[in-house]
């Protein structure tokens, strides 16, 4: 008598959908590491009852019997990795070169999501291991719907000067041509000064305005801006927003906590009056003289790259440790001069609609907001704390006649929904940091990396140091 094949049916399939809902329902809820381990157990445990999963094993045919054993094998693998990769640890390689010479482009590594407490999904519909687009499709990765709130489960807090992953703050909103991915709010203004250089002339001299005037013109260089952005799409691409877990993710240092008052002076960063340690491997750009063409035994001894040279060569600058500045500069029978490069402006420094006369080397100070704490809000700070306030904790906020209105209520006041922190990266002009995008919400915090698995330099063969064998296995939290 043949064995008879129990498949699922319509009903099973129906209550098994139901019972994934609610699932997925208490994930959003649960703010606790049981309900992430034990939960899951108890719902394989219950479909695996309502549903039988392993009907194939009951095929006659040997060759549809291999195949869906291979089947069942891949789901399952994709399925534990993709738990593994939301709540515990995912692989984040680093793409440029913000953090060196702390850390190297190439450098692979293992981010723990545990450390900070890992986010339940606020997109829960998306594909497995995909950031916001899906490969050679070309195309959203995930459903805009539903949306969650914001739930993490408890975790540490993040440390001063600690390496952190987070969600781009500033990548809420994108042109999806790959070449304008990244900075969309800046390039509206810049184009619209283009535009307004191109009708008139010449460019006001806004520090010199009052604040309000000074918020007119910007306003109408952004809006300019993205008109123009919006008319051309075959240049820049469709014009998208994406939810916070679907930014690019970015890893910087956390150079200032919650509640703390940051400034800038001649580069050092100054915490509530007090000078931050340095990393130790901070570098700044230096315009160097050379007397003849750097050696290739110098430039690997001082750990420079093709990117380092090709500023060398295109704006006459060189990204230097302390280290390497000294000895560069001991060397006189090879280098004319050497010098920091002081050359410090004002253009694309964050707030990006008020002259602060703030550069890169000179910021601030600013006030971090801080979970349940209040700013005094007046029209020289409005800027700093206009995009937290609207685009991070969902408020309408409204300038008016010299008049500040949230959610239609005057008010000269705000108390925070959340933390939010201050990042830069070590190579520190050469680093898109919270300089130029403002602060980090702890709804971005994705997790912090702990270990290099793996180091590939670029600009090496196979056979000459591609493999970085001295980073491999090293702990991030040794890199101070």
């Amino acid at each position: 008598m043949k064995k008879k094949t129990v498949k699922p049916t319509k009903i099973q399939w129906i209550k098994m959908c139901v019972v994934m809902v609610l699932y997925l329902a208490f994930l959003f809820w649960v703010k606790s590491w049981w309900g992430l381990i034990v939960v899951p157990f108890i719902f394989d445990a219950y479909i695996t009852k309502i549903i039988p999963w392993t009907w194939w094993k009951d095929l006659e045919n040997p060759v549809s019997r291999t195949i869906m054993s291979w089947v069942d094998a891949i789901v399952f693998a994709l399925v534990a990795v993709y738990f593994v990769n939301i709540y515990f640890f995912q692989n984040y390689t680093i793409p440029s070169s913000s953090l060196e010479k702390s850390l190297l482009v190439g450098d692979y590594l293992f981010v723990s999501k545990m450390s900070y407490g890992p986010r339940v999904p606020q997109t829960p519909l998306s594909m497995p291991l995909t950031q916001h687009t899906l490969p050679v499709f070309n195309c959203k990765s995930y459903l805009e719907k539903p949306q969650w709130d914001y739930k993490r489960v408890s975790g540490g807090k993040v440390q001063l000067n600690d390496i952190v992953v987070f969600n781009y703050p500033a990548g809420d909103t994108v042109a999806l041509n790959p070449m304008y991915q990244v900075d969309y709010y800046p390039m509206c203004y810049g184009y619209g000064q283009e535009l307004y250089r191109q009708q008139y002339g010449t460019l006001p001299v806004l520090d010199s305005l009052p604040i309000m005037e000074q918020r007119k013109i910007y306003a109408m260089y952004y809006e300019a801006g993205r008109q123009y952005i919006r008319q051309y799409p075959q240049e820049f691409g469709e014009v998208t927003w994406r939810p916070v877990d679907r930014r690019e993710n970015y890893v910087k240092r956390c150079v200032g906590l919650p509640g703390q008052t940051l400034q800038i002076k001649e580069h050092i960063i100054y915490l509530d009056g007090k000078a931050n340690k340095e990393p130790d491997e901070v570098q700044y750009n230096y315009r160097v003289v050379f007397r003849q063409p750097l050696p290739e035994s110098l430039i690997r001894e001082l750990d420079l790259s093709r990117e380092d040279i090709a500023g060398l060569g295109q704006r006459g600058v060189l990204p230097l440790t302390n280290h390497a500045y000294q000895v560069l500069a001991s060397r006189k029978d090879l280098v004319e001069s050497i010098a920091y490069d002081d050359s410090d402006d004002t253009e694309g420094i964050y707030p990006l609609n008020q002259a602060t006369g703030w550069t890169r080397d000179n910021y601030g100070p600013v006030w971090i907001p801080a979970k349940g704490k209040s700013v005094k809000l007046t029209l020289d700070n409005i800027a700093v704390y206009e995009r937290p306030i609207k685009a991070y904790e969902g408020n309408d906020l409204q300038v008016k006649d010299g008049k500040i209105f949230i959610n239609g209520q005057e008010t000269d006041s705000y108390t925070f929904k959340m933390d939010y922190y201050w990042m830069m990266g070590d190579n520190r002009h050469n680093s898109a940091d919270s300089r130029y995008w403002g602060f980090v919400p702890e709804d971005h915090i994705v997790g912090k990396p702990i270990l290099i698995w793996l180091s590939l330099d670029k600009d090496r063969s196979w056979f000459d140091g591609h493999v970085r064998w001295d980073r491999l296995f090293r702990l991030v939290d040794n890199i101070k």
